[in-house]
């Protein structure tokens, strides 16, 4: 098929809600994309090595096993299936995902029932489910199951979308996913999809009005969140006067601020953090991004950034070139998630917001979560293949 012949047929069906013939000539995967993703990878396993070391050596997941490198080869080796991942992912056409959709979804919804009788316990929540060799967390895959079922749901219910009536199934969705995440308790979670779905919501084509009944049940929620939980009220109290308790409640985001403070403008220089020789809790993992500072100081941290902006924005920019509206709404969805989890990490590390388990999108320990967010990169790539050449 030849370029203006490929034109043609992206014109035609660039407005309909999916296309179903997944026989349609394929371009390559949008090289932009798939680089910045890679190179983000590369930095953070790197990352990974410089700020687990320590802890590693004193403490492997509870056993003192005197290995360096334990955290570092495990996120290598998920980083490198995670390539496979994102490559399959990418070679599977978007009618495949439109017709998954609903089952990732139902299969993420019973995950997270079971952990409620299965789970593992760790750090006073209930999260994660033991796999043996590793541990999952079916709020990851969650994440994934909304934005494919919702993509698919906006589409069938386009015509519906600007009403209450039209809005009922998101709603007791995004309800249900909320009631599951609060018994954990995994707030950060909770939080993260429940600004995926109205954003996918908005994108769709809800009305406006509609958020505002959105605002108001989210503020009621964040207060009775605050009088049920005493953990969000301790956190708070950390949040607001984090010195008040420095070796109690405020330990962790005062080290995090000593962490970036000491990082300076160029940093201490790779692997010479101070804070991760057991100071700072969760160095490698939700905290890592506090080691970056301190390590490569405000400039490496701004380069670190920059190339998330930079994967953030060509996501988008894929979005709007999308072949379809599915297409589209599901590049908004992965694009849009990969956006908040950057942005909020850095706001607890920065003490911006209040302390929450939320990761560093391909720098935070995890191998489970890695894998995922390979795949979520694999699906943007594979809607990229879609889109004529010389766009």
């Amino acid at each position: 098929m030849n370029e203006q012949s490929r034109s043609v047929r992206y014109e035609n069906t660039r407005l309909a809600d999916y296309t179903a013939d997944d026989s349609i000539d394929r371009g390559h995967v949008d090289i932009p994309f798939a680089m910045l993703a890679l190179l983000l990878l590369a930095i953070g396993v790197v990352m990974v090595l410089s700020s687990s070391y320590a802890r590693a050596y004193y403490d492997v997941e509870g056993i003192t096993h005197h290995n360096a490198t334990y955290y570092f080869v495990r996120q290598a080796l998920f980083a490198m299936c995670g390539v496979g991942v994102m490559l399959v992912c990418s070679r599977l056409p978007m009618g495949f995902y439109r017709r998954v959709s609903f089952i990732v979804f139902i299969i993420s919804i019973a995950l997270l029932v079971l952990v409620a009788f299965i789970g593992a316990v760790g750090g006073g929540a209930q999260r994660w489910i033991d796999l043996g060799f590793t541990t999952f967390q079916p709020s990851e895959l969650t994440k994934v199951g909304v934005v494919l079922y919702f993509a698919l749901l906006i589409c069938q219910k386009k015509d519906d979308i600007r009403t209450m009536r039209g809005l009922v199934p998101f709603v007791g969705w995004l309800g249900l996913i909320a009631v599951l995440l609060a018994l954990e308790p995994h707030m950060s979670a909770l939080v993260i999809i429940g600004t995926l779905g109205l954003v996918m919501l908005f994108v769709g084509g809800a009305a406006l009005r509609l958020f505002i009944f959105g605002g108001i049940g989210a503020a009621g929620a964040a207060g009775l969140a605050y009088a049920l939980f005493p953990y969000v009220r301790q956190r708070l109290t950390a949040w607001t006067d984090p010195f008040a308790d420095v070796a109690g409640s405020g330990w962790q985001v005062v080290q995090s601020l000593y962490s970036i403070g000491s990082g300076g403008l160029l940093g201490l220089g790779l692997g010479n953090s101070r804070q991760k020789y057991l100071y700072l809790p969760e160095e490698h993992n939700d905290y890592i991004f506090s080691i970056v500072c301190e390590e490569l100081g405000f400039i490496g941290a701004i380069l670190i950034l920059a190339l998330f902006a930079l994967l953030i924005i060509r996501g988008y920019w894929l979005a709007m070139h999308a072949r379809d509206r599915y297409s589209c709404l599901v590049c908004v969805g992965i694009t849009t998630l990969f956006a908040l989890q950057v942005i909020l990490n850095v706001a607890v590390c920065t003490n911006t917001i209040p302390s929450t388990g939320i990761s560093l999108p391909l720098f935070s320990y995890g191998g489970t979560a890695l894998l995922l967010q390979m795949g979520e990169i694999g699906i943007v790539l594979s809607m990229s293949r879609d889109i004529p050449e010389k766009r």
